[in-house]
């Protein structure tokens, strides 16, 4: 195996920001505020009440941003997973094998995450959703900068891998108490023709929050050397992710307590049910609808994680500029969630799901190998990888939460959640890594097209199920 590449030349992006938030038109609701209110709830009030009645349109944005700020933590552990914590943590091994143990420290997140919805659901009954996000966020933006702190192998030995793994669960705890059942109200109060455009609204966070968690790290990867990047510049991404947090509470505190949501939440709409009870009786959809997004999901880390772990790896290219690579590709994966929505409202979000999971079964048979072609395969790869995921990512999430009744709605969607990321995107990077690592490139897309298999395979033993009191696409 090669030696590590070193850092590249001296580079530079400008990036513009974009405005693809639908209009959006609500039922009018009642305005009964709930009785009682958290002292955190109660100041979100505070700071948005010289604005009157938070409109539809901030319920789109208070969604957006929520999943940008959760997608920034995400993206900045994982690459740092590629090309910091190899070398800070697992130094005595060589990289592929600290990579690999490095991924499977990410996919402690993912094995946390369903725990954190049954404790935090709790959490949600008790005291209501406004503490519910409040200590979600607050552990998650704790377990992130923790991150920032965290000293070497060298200084204080294995000590270091728990920690790193230590901070990881709480990641996955506090992601399972960060569901808010915005992406539910959405669903809710979509009019027949336009679900499909209410369902990628959420979708968008994902490629913003790779973009700037990308950039970020490219900065600092371009601008420092090496020994300065390893002893202090790559920790400065984890503090910025708090930051982050602490402005998407607010804005979604400022959400959540407005009484469109708290009159549905009220009314047994949007009720946090007990998971025992939920899976009682949406056992079924809980399964398929796990099953159905995992084409997208492992997708999603074969663009984002993977690529980047073997570009470092096994070439010559430092990662800044595949970095901005990604950051590029990201903006082709916004404009095909955006274009998922209409689709999805013309020809189905099953059929678009299903045919979406046929192409991916395709692009894992012969795409990864453009990983080899240098710039111009790289990105190939890259592009094409984020269109696929964009129109397929754009309606994992509706296709799921159209699923339940709307009792259990609220709750399963989130089970679903969890278990659909931990199946279908937990391990996929330390999976095609090993695979691609022992058998080539071609090897990778195994796990992708297992993906693509189960989709298809979910999607036919729901298309066989009676209709029932599912929402009709």
């Amino acid at each position: 195996m090669p030696s590590r590449p070193g850092f590249g030349a001296v580079c530079s992006a400008q990036w513009d920001g974009w405005n693809c938030v639908p209009e959006i038109s609500f039922h009018a609701l009642a305005t009964d505020k709930m009785a009682q209110t958290s002292t955190a709830e109660t100041n979100s009030e505070l700071i948005g009440s010289h604005h009157g009645q938070v409109s539809a349109g901030d319920i789109a944005v208070g969604v957006i941003v929520g999943r940008t700020s959760e997608f920034f933590d995400f993206f900045v552990y994982a690459i740092a997973s590629v090309i910091v914590f190899p070398k800070l943590v697992f130094p005595t091994h060589d990289p592929l094998a600290g990579t690999l143990y490095s991924f499977a420290i990410f996919a402690l997140a993912f094995i946390a995450r369903p725990f954190g919805t049954v404790l935090f659901m709790a959490v949600d009954r008790a005291y209501g959703r406004g503490a519910k996000l409040t200590i979600a966020l607050f552990l998650l933006g704790t377990s992130t900068v923790a991150i920032a702190f965290l000293p070497a192998s060298g200084e204080i030995g294995a000590v270091a891998v728990w920690l790193l793994a230590l901070a990881r669960i709480g990641q996955g705890l506090a992601l399972g108490g960060t569901w808010d059942g915005l992406p539910s109200l959405l669903a809710l109060n979509a009019p027949h023709n336009r679900r499909g455009i209410y369902a990628m609204i959420p979708q968008l966070g994902a490629p913003i929050g790779l973009i700037v968690a990308s950039l970020l790290f490219a900065f600092f990867v371009a601008n420092l050397s090496a020994d300065d990047f390893f002893s202090w510049g790559w920790r400065y991404p984890f503090f910025v992710a708090f930051a982050i947090n602490v402005v998407a509470l607010f804005a979604r505190l400022r959400i959540v307590v407005t009484p469109e949501f708290s009159k549905l939440y009220e009314s047994g709409d949007l009720q946090p049910t007990r998971i025992r009870e939920t899976v009682k009786t949406e056992g079924r959809n809980v399964v398929i609808g796990a099953f159905a997004p995992l084409a997208s999901f492992a997708l999603f880390h074969m663009v984002t994680v993977f690529p980047l772990s073997w570009v470092f790896l096994f070439t010559n290219e430092g990662p800044a500029r595949f970095l901005l690579i990604e950051a590029v590709s990201a903006l082709f994966g916004i404009a095909a969630i955006v274009a998922s929505g209409p689709l999805a409202d013309r020809v189905g979000r099953r059929a678009l799901l299903g045919g979406s999971a046929i192409a991916i079964a395709t692009f894992s048979g012969f795409a990864p190998q453009l990983l080899n072609g240098g710039t111009v395969g790289e990105a190939l790869f890259m592009v094409l990888g984020f269109i696929l995921l964009g129109l397929s990512f754009g309606q994992s999430s509706g296709v799921v939460a159209s699923s339940f009744s709307r009792h259990h709605r609220y709750t399963g969607s989130a089970i679903t959640s969890d278990l659909a990321w931990m199946f279908g995107a937990g391990f996929a990077p330390l999976a095609a890594l090993l695979l691609a690592g022992n058998f080539g490139l071609i090897a990778a897309g195994a796990y992708l097209l297992s993906g693509a298999a189960c989709t298809l395979l979910a999607l036919w033993i729901d298309g066989k199920r009676s209709v029932g009191d599912r929402a009709a696409d």
